[in-house]
């Protein structure tokens, strides 16, 4: 892989969150009824960071929780012959609660689909908003985040990559390629 382009540093990510914990905030009309729920791996401390910038907004604290979705993918056999999965911990009920669904990079779709199916078994939410820090195009299914981060059109032989410094050990957004 070869690095194409660095698309966004710490300072960029902080400023997209930012704006982002300023939309949610707006679309909702506040925190009443809001949960944040992030999509494993990258999503989970994607979310968190939402909730503090939101505390840190609104004054009020805004409850997060992190989806595990391995057993809801459409790919799982070509994953891994046994693939990891790990707990799911929402401490909030789901049901008639407005829901944003955090991730890091909306490419086909098929992740948050895996991800709605997976929340639905958990009850009946009010309504599910999608915060997604990239979109890089090339939906496979008809879904749109609500709030983004950084629009980064790409080609197929591209990929996204998301380092986040509870993960990674660092802050950046690249661009790479296969060679």
């Amino acid at each position: 892989m070869a690095i194409k382009a660095h698309i966004m540093d710490e300072e960029g990510i902080r400023r997209c969150l930012r704006r982002i914990a300023h939309e949610i905030l707006e679309r909702n009309r506040g925190v009443e009824n809001l949960g944040l729920v992030g999509i494993r791996t990258r999503g989970v401390p994607l979310a968190e960071r939402l909730a503090r910038n939101i505390e840190e907004i609104e004054g009020k604290p805004v409850l997060a929780g992190t989806l595990d979705i391995t057993l809801y993918r459409d790919d799982l056999t070509m994953v891994a012959p046994q693939p990891l999965v790990r707990k799911t911990e929402i401490p909030f009920d789901v049901t008639d609660r407005r829901l944003v669904l955090v991730d890091d990079v909306l490419y086909t779709g098929r992740t948050v689909r895996a991800a709605l199916d997976a929340l639905m078994d958990l009850g009946r939410p009010q309504s599910i908003q999608l915060a997604v820090l990239v979109d890089r195009g090339h939906r496979e299914l008809p879904i749109r985040a609500d709030y983004v981060g950084k629009n980064v059109p790409t080609s197929h032989r591209e990929d996204v990559q998301v380092f986040l410094l509870e993960v990674d050990g660092e802050d950046k957004v690249l661009i790479t390629e296969q060679v």
